[in-house]
């Protein structure tokens, strides 16, 4: 399904393919080659997604673009099933396996793999080449990665990469309420989308 959002449409080169269970809204770009494959979300929230050349999105795999955060995914990259990439760089010929997460900032360099439920936290830069291990959580620039039960380590770090306001754009001190109302507000945009044929 391709839809309109926030008065943008998908762009899909002629040579890729896109799954029919798969869903496309707003500024997404497709090039040439890639493959977006079932229950695969892509979703240009109000910045843009770009999927690079021979390009692979597996089956029920999101990827978030945000305003400050586009999500860019380079040529020859694997995202896996059930990855989630939001607000991410992935630079060419990465790999992100099953059930990995990236979130808001971070940059995966070219040739890193971030394995079965890896995490890279908003901000992170992982260098080229670099691995998260099964399970494992990278953070900080340049990227610390250590085992999840580490987590006074990985705290320390991460508190200082500002994820409340990475991701939605408030302080620590906001309230639950106040930031879901806000983020009820921002995603009802949703409300206007419109189907369109996804050929643009």
């Amino acid at each position: 399904m391709f839809v309109r959002h926030r008065g943008l449409e998908p762009s899909i080169d002629p040579s890729a393919y896109v799954a029919p269970s798969a869903t496309v809204v707003g500024d997404v770009r497709i090039a040439a080659g890639a493959r977006i494959l079932h229950g695969a979300v892509l979703t240009a929230e109000d910045g843009a997604v770009v999927i690079g050349e021979d390009t692979v999105v597996m089956e029920n795999a999101l990827v978030r673009g945000r305003r400050e955060y586009p999500a860019e995914i380079g040529p020859a990259v694997l995202i896996g099933p059930h990855a989630h990439v939001n607000g991410a760089r992935v630079e060419e010929e990465a790999f992100v396996a099953t059930g990995a997460a990236l979130f808001p900032g971070s940059v995966i360099g070219a040739g890193a793999e971030v394995r079965i439920h890896g995490v890279v936290q908003v901000n992170t830069v992982l260098a080229p080449g670099a691995l998260v291990p099964i399970g494992w959580v990278a953070v900080g620039d340049p990227a610390t990665i250590l085992p999840p039960d580490r987590h006074d380590e990985i705290w320390a770090i991460q508190r200082e990469l500002d994820f409340p306001g990475t991701v939605y754009g408030v302080g620590r001190d906001v309230s639950m309420r106040e930031l879901m109302r806000g983020q009820s507000d921002y995603y009802g945009a949703h409300r206007d989308d419109a189907p369109v044929d996804g050929t643009t």
